[in-house]
């Protein structure tokens, strides 16, 4: 999830106390930015080992649940590098600490190896997962679903509208051209079987173990099409090495021609949600405008796919 951490002063400290409750003691906090979620931070314990954790500062929430179920299911059927979670409850996420990555293009061809491998190897015929997730602070419908058109149009597409700041963001017209693009859904996406995905896969959520290997964190994991993580990479701010996991993944899986022209309709969900949760800085309301606007003058069109 692509927005900045806004924690008031003094959240450092709400996360040294929960540790201790929990048995850590903790000698230094590294807080960490990016999230709209926890208070985070690389932990050192006064035995001098590091461990991450997160804490929430609001109400408990099934949260770390969701995410430690996530890194479970990744590593168990996809093969995926996902930290050991050391502790899960309601308020605190205690994670072994992994590394930051290497920005070259060896280090994005090892991880085009390991997404590939995790959606080749995980294909099934329902979309959804077998409990609701979160992005960000918000809950990720994963009701299951045989047809991937009407479970993208509703539970990625569609589902945001109703949130207040994505219904203030956009006009009517402007609403109704987002139901027209989910109705041409399946001419405009290819039939794709589902896969496991990570679901939240930009470079934030991309890190390494200590010899260097791919390691993904932050999780909203469902079974769905493998473009759909494709497309949350090539449509957020990466680096330039990275351009080596797609020529790479190619290689390995296969894409259907015409992938690229996909990516945007598919990174719908993610601006979607940008503004649902109030981060709307960087110009995600006018990106979806500008995805939406050849839909907006084709009166007629089914509003929603057919079931």
């Amino acid at each position: 999830m692509n927005t900045p951490s806004q924690n008031p002063p003094g959240t450092p400290e709400i996360l040294v106390e929960r540790l201790r409750d929990a048995g850590y003691a903790a000698e230094a906090v590294e807080e960490a930015a990016g999230g709209v979620v926890a208070v985070a931070g690389l932990v050192t314990l006064q035995d001098g080992t590091q461990v991450f954790a997160k804490t929430i500062l609001g109400p408990d929430s099934d949260v770390f649940a969701v995410e430690s179920a996530g890194l479970a299911e990744l590593r168990s059927r996809g093969g995926v590098n996902t930290p050991d979670v050391l502790y899960v409850s309601p308020r605190l996420l205690v994670l072994e600490r992994m590394r930051p990555r290497r920005d070259d293009e060896h280090f994005w061809e090892r991880l085009a190896h390991m997404v590939a491998a995790l959606h080749m190897s995980t294909v099934t015929e329902r979309f959804g997962w077998h409990r609701d997730g979160r992005l960000g602070r918000m809950r990720q419908d994963n009701t299951w679903e045989t047809d991937g058109h009407t479970f993208f149009a509703e539970r990625r597409i569609l589902r945001w509208l109703p949130e207040p700041l994505v219904e203030a963001a956009f006009d009517r017209e402007e609403r109704r051209a987002l139901e027209r693009l989910c109705g041409s859904l399946p001419e405009l996406i290819p039939p794709q079987p589902p896969c496991l995905t990570h679901g939240d896969l930009w470079r934030e959520n991309i890190v390494a173990t200590g010899d260097g290997a791919p390691v993904l964190i932050d999780p909203a994991v469902s079974y769905t099409w493998p473009e759909v993580d494709l497309s949350m990479l090539w449509c957020s701010p990466r680096p330039a090495a990275a351009d080596r996991f797609f020529a790479a993944y190619r290689e390995i899986a296969g894409l259907q021609d015409g992938w690229e022209a996909r990516m945007p309709v598919l990174h719908l969900r993610e601006l979607l949600s940008t503004i649902a949760h109030g981060d709307d800085d960087w110009g995600a309301a006018e990106a979806v405008r500008e995805i939406v606007r050849p839909f907006r003058t084709q009166p007629g069109a089914p509003a929603r796919p057919e079931r």
